[in-house]
């Protein structure tokens, strides 16, 4: 008696590989807030919530958990763009004393 293999059925849609991995820092800027009070950022695509956070916030994210649609972050600490131009305005302010 021969079993043949049968093909494998998926039901819905399969969901491609996640652009992001559990323990990994990103720059995230916040777009927008959830309905649960989060902060919303995209990274290459993946909606992301980061608690704590409010839209227009440039912050340095870690990814906590990764689901099949998203992913959760906790807040690091600012974005690294946003120091760079931190220190830039602080070294004008003295130069012009």
């Amino acid at each position: 008696m021969r079993y043949e293999r049968r093909e494998r059925r998926s039901f819905g849609r399969r969901f491609p590989p996640k652009p992001v991995e559990i323990g990994k820092e990103y720059d995230a800027k916040i777009e927008e807030t959830s309905r649960r009070g989060e902060g919303i950022a995209r990274i290459k695509g993946l909606v992301t919530f980061v608690p704590n956070t409010k839209p227009g916030d440039q912050v340095r994210i870690r990814i906590t958990r990764i689901s099949r649609r998203f992913a959760e972050a906790e807040v690091v600490g600012k974005a690294e763009a946003e120091e760079a131009t931190e220190a830039e305005a602080e070294e004008a302010t003295e130069a012009e004393e």
